[in-house]
């Protein structure tokens, strides 16, 4: 007896299959013939995935500065995990950690490298601030909560530092089992070229499209040698949208050139929410299905690649045995206009719409379902 039987869903690739869910856990896929305590017939209509994972929000409701709650930006919005990149360091990952176990969205942390988190911009200014015993016991506590490490490396943040931040980052990655180093860059110094050279494999670049001039794209539209070496060596690039870390035109020209991000991740937090660019990670990716992604390069993005960059070895795919984290939504024809953090628009003629989310086998309905009684989940 299973929990939960879909039938007939859609995937991405417009094929037709049941799913059955059982203990929070994908039992099996296929024509399923199994009695179950709730079944649900898609009827074709509807896509189902893998459960979206956004690698970079900010959830800590705790923050003084970017702030929200974890369902409002997961579970609320189709959204079944989401990492939280940097709000919180040692000294307050204890209290984070606590809040999120009363959350539906499965969270987890990229672990700032300042002991003191995001409390202010400039949290690298204060060398002192890098504790590495700080950063080893605060993994050891939480090592099913924290899955990698967060460095801030632009001018507002690291103050005279220049580099030095992201050199006591490397070492501190090193002692801890070189977890996913995820490397936020902005206004220089310092310069992203001695960024780039000092990031190895699995390590992350997030605002990989931001329009700055320390931009991946050199002044003729080119890609940075710099990025294309560390891309070479295995460094990931994260959109990390946010309020301002996105240009349609960095996109576009980077993506005509073949550098396709490997994980589509919103930077959203409760303003940038309410108020746009961002509103939600279904937003972010209706707008590289704008630019040009395909439907399957999108929902890769937000699954099987954001799980092998993170190292969650028990999501991302639709496969027997993971956990029974899903998305369904509609791809729906609808003009809609998009903007990115410069102003600058995108006329576009389709929205990712979530209808509801399972999460470890249970269904939660997105706000637009509930608007449109989609599932008796």
């Amino acid at each position: 007896m299973f929990d939960l039987l879909l039938r007939r869903a859609r995937l991405v690739d417009d094929t037709l299959t049941d799913i059955a869910i059982k203990a929070g856990k994908i039992a099996a896929l296929g024509e399923i013939n199994g009695p179950a305590v709730k079944t649900i017939d898609l009827r074709g209509e509807h896509y189902v995935s893998a459960g979206w994972i956004d690698s970079h929000v900010h959830c800590y409701p705790n923050s003084p500065i970017y702030h929200d709650e974890p369902d409002s930006v997961g579970i609320n919005t189709g959204v079944t995990t989401v990492i939280d990149a940097g709000s919180t360091g040692a000294d307050d990952v204890d209290d984070f950690y606590a809040i999120t176990r009363e959350a539906a969205t499965d969270v987890y942390a990229l672990l700032n490298v300042s002991r003191v988190g995001l409390i202010a911009q400039n949290e690298l200014a204060n060398m002192a601030n890098i504790d590495a015993n700080a950063v080893h016991d605060a993994i050891k506590r939480h090592p099913n909560f924290i899955v990698g490490l967060k460095a801030r490396m632009s001018s507002s943040v690291v103050g005279e530092n220049g580099i030095t931040p992201l050199e006591r980052a490397k070492a501190i990655q090193k002692a801890n089992g070189d977890l996913p180093l995820m490397v936020h860059i902005g206004n220089n110094p310092p310069n992203l070229d001695e960024i780039a050279e000092l990031l190895t494999s699995g390590d992350i670049i997030t605002h990989c499209y931001n329009g700055k001039p320390n931009r991946i794209l050199a002044p003729g539209g080119e890609l940075r040698a710099s990025v294309a070496r560390a891309i070479a060596r295995g460094v990931r690039l994260d959109v990390g949208h946010g309020s301002a870390s996105f240009s349609f035109a960095v996109a576009k020209q980077a993506i005509s050139l073949g550098i396709l991000p490997q994980t589509i991740s919103s930077d959203i937090y409760c303003r940038n929410r309410i108020d746009g660019p961002v509103r939600s990670l279904a937003n972010v990716m209706s707008k590289f299905l704008a630019i040009g992604l395909s439907l399957q390069q999108v929902i890769a993005c937000v699954t099987d690649h954001a799980a092998a960059g993170l190292r969650l070895k028990h999501k991302g795919r639709l496969a027997v045995g993971l956990d029974a984290d899903l998305t369904i939504f509609d791809l729906r024809r609808q003009s809609v206009l998009f903007t990115d953090v410069e102003n600058d628009s995108l006329q576009a003629e389709q929205l990712l719409t979530p209808l509801a989310a399972i999460r470890a086998g249970k269904g939660y309905l997105t706000e637009q379902g509930s608007a449109e009684h989609a599932f008796d989940l």
